[in-house]
């Protein structure tokens, strides 16, 4: 009898034997290697010589000047803007339509309710001026309830000399936030994949080290706390997945459009004399979408329109970005990206490889909006899937009950189109039990019943004649 086989293809791996499964993972692991080294000789001459490329970072400003804000750099909280790095920086942060991993999670909180896998990642992302951002997040789903939580700290190394030069005092800046993230996938079928809708919750604290008094040269204890701030915010997120002129099989949808509202909230500073309404946050509404073309081949692309909730006058200009992502086997995808914010653009280039289960991250970035001259970023990311819960195991079973009752049906006979409509009914309950619509075994019990009542109209009919 002949079954589904709802396995990930390898075109390595053509069976289970242990010598097989040794000699490709043998094999991955050189490939992983190279491709390592491919991206280093790709991205190493970028990083030597970018702030050397002063005439082409000219040239770009004159092409983008039309592009350029003087509202940039107005609102508080600028860490929420910088990406925490990995394959959603790859992607030029067009994230917004996709959420299809973790890194949803700064982009459309929707994304929670459809991942595939519980993950738990790590990401470091190497700014400027020796800051960095460092962000531990963790998802879970549960059918079309997702979940998850997020910590990220942005830290710039803080240094104060007086006027001869001595150094007074050496702590750090930091921006931290933590975040709830909870979603929902609402009409989850075979056909339409379903409307997630999903928010989180953020509270961020910016640290501003104590100061020196500049007649004494002493710390003025509590003096940082005056410029503190407190930050509440919430994100909300629509996402819509389906097939779209799709000529390849798979279970997953190819083309998903999102629309989320990020950072809408308050901030409040003055903490240490006069309590008092801190600048608007980076609050910004983004519609995106992506479609994977091939099965390997995949676009995404966004939009954003920076709010500014204190004065409407002063928003910051339209940005948008777009990535690629090319799976050139089945553990290791190239990513690359694009993203214009303000009269400068952003370049990144990635790649993705998977190691047992772990998903590693690799990103180099060229940015030439955060300084005249262009800044190399280096990010890492390590994600840990945790499998899905036994969905997957469910799906298979779905498919080899539906695929038994199309081996029944075609039989003809009233007593085979009945045990048909058992297995299907079957196929069903079981879809059901893990939250999905499945809608070719209702199609097909539905087109079962009306044949069997044909069946008997003639039955009926004859033995009236």
């Amino acid at each position: 009898m002949k079954k589904f086989n709802i396995q990930k293809q390898d075109s390595i791996h053509t069976d289970t034997k242990f010598m097989q499964k040794k000699q490709h993972f043998a094999k991955k692991q050189a490939f992983i290697f190279l491709s390592i080294l491919v991206f280093n000789a790709v991205a190493t001459p970028f990083c030597v010589f970018a702030l050397d490329l002063k005439d082409v970072n000219s040239k770009l400003s004159d092409v983008f000047s039309s592009f350029s804000d003087s509202n940039e750099g107005t609102t508080v909280f600028r860490s929420l803007n910088i990406p925490t790095g990995g394959r959603s920086e790859s992607l030029g942060t067009a994230i917004t339509g996709l959420c299809d991993d973790i890194t949803f999670f700064d982009y459309n909180p929707a994304g929670s309710a459809v991942l595939s896998n519980s993950e738990i990642a790590f990401f470091h992302n190497s700014w400027i001026a020796d800051s960095a951002m460092e962000t531990l997040e963790g998802s879970m789903r549960f059918n079309n309830l997702g979940m998850g939580l997020q910590l990220k700290c942005f830290y710039v190394p803080f240094t104060e000399y007086n006027l001869f030069g001595d150094k007074l005092a050496g702590n750090y800046y930091s921006e931290t936030s933590l975040a709830f993230n909870m979603a929902y996938n609402f009409l989850a079928g075979y056909n339409f994949k379903g409307i997630a809708a999903g928010y989180t919750v953020r509270v961020s604290w910016r640290n501003m080290p104590d100061y020196a008094d500049n007649q004494t040269d002493k710390i003025k204890s509590g003096s940082g706390l005056e410029q503190s701030a407190l930050g509440f915010m919430a994100d909300f997120g629509l996402l819509v997945r389906f097939n779209f002129l799709k000529n390849f099989s798979s279970l997953e949808p190819n083309f998903n459009f999102g629309l989320a509202l990020n950072n809408l909230g308050l901030a409040f500073t003055g903490f240490s004399k006069n309590f008092e309404l801190d600048d608007s946050l980076p609050t910004r509404i983004s519609a995106g979408f992506s479609y994977r073309l091939f099965k390997n081949l995949l676009f995404t692309t966004e939009f954003r329109q920076p709010v500014n909730l204190m004065n409407f006058s002063s928003s910051q200009k339209f940005s948008f970005a777009s990535g690629a992502e090319i799976s050139v086997t089945d553990f290791f995808d190239f990513e690359a990206g694009f993203m214009l914010s303000g009269g400068n653009p952003r370049f990144s280039i990635g790649s993705q490889f998977d190691i047992k289960g772990i998903k590693m991250n690799v990103n180099y970035t060229l940015d030439l909006t955060t300084s005249f001259n262009p800044v190399n970023h280096i990010s890492l990311a390590a994600r840990l899937l945790l499998g899905d819960r036994g969905r997957s195991k469910t799906r298979a079973m779905v498919y080899e009950k539906y695929t038994e009752g199309i081996e029944l049906y075609s039989k003809g006979d009233r007593q085979n189109i009945q045990k048909a409509i058992e297995k299907w009914t079957e196929a069903k309950n079981m879809s059901s039990s893990i939250g999905i619509k499945f809608d070719p075994a209702i199609e097909a019990i539905t087109a079962a019943q009306d044949l069997l009542n044909v069946h008997d109209q003639i039955k009926n009919f004859g033995s009236l004649n």
